[in-house]
């Protein structure tokens, strides 16, 4: 009950915000009575904060193995600290693609805009991670950038991967589909990879 009670929440809390979800609404949608809420999360904040764990656990989850196996960063050398980074966020872009994160980018989303404690568990639950092993493996590709060139790049290539999500029915309009389907993913998923490549390989060094 308490993985259907969060699973729940966080569409609710992602379409109608802290204010706008109704913890009696959220228990009716669980077929369950509001005791459970209070049984397992102790009040409305608390299944907020759990909620944001909870996403921030099924992230980090998904995007582990890969970062696992980036092993040691610092014995990369620059081509193969690019393909690494192609390899991370190709991994990014398909958890964006997949249906089961809708409910969590509209969560994070609000967040973003109007950071609460919420923010803080995202972010160094599974956000600040993968930003980490991601500028680590830009500096190892290109060390000859100033840090807040590296720092600037990251976020470029991450903000690719995401609008995958966050700009959903863009894309399907731009991309001419009813539904992103399989061949069209793989599609965005490769050109993300060369965006990535030629950016890492192309930017220009630090002005000196």
């Amino acid at each position: 009950m308490r993985e259907k009670l969060l699973d729940i929440a966080i569409d609710h809390f992602g379409r109608r915000g802290f204010e706008g979800a109704a913890t009696r609404a959220i228990a009716a949608d669980a077929d369950t009575a509001m005791s459970q809420i209070t049984y397992h999360f102790g009040s409305k904040e608390g299944l907020y904060l759990a909620c944001a764990d909870h996403i921030a656990a099924n992230i980090s989850k998904w995007l582990q193995p890969r970062i696992a196996a980036l092993g040691d960063v610092g014995a990369l050398d620059a081509e193969a600290a690019s393909d690494a980074i192609c390899h991370l966020i190709s991994g990014f872009a398909h958890m964006m693609l997949n249906p089961a994160t809708r409910a969590w980018a509209g969560f994070i989303a609000r967040e973003q805009q109007a950071p609460t404690e919420a923010f803080e568990r995202l972010f160094d639950g599974a956000m600040r991670p993968v930003m980490e092993n991601g500028l680590a493996l830009i500096r190892r590709a290109r060390p000859d950038l100033a840090e807040q060139q590296v720092r600037a790049t990251g976020m470029l290539i991450w903000g690719q991967a995401l609008v995958l999500r966050t700009a959903r029915e863009t894309v399907r309009r731009v991309m001419q589909v009813d539904e992103i389907d399989a061949d069209t993913a793989a599609l965005l998923v490769e050109r993300l990879r060369e965006h990535t490549r030629c950016l890492i390989t192309n930017l220009p060094e630090k002005t000196r």
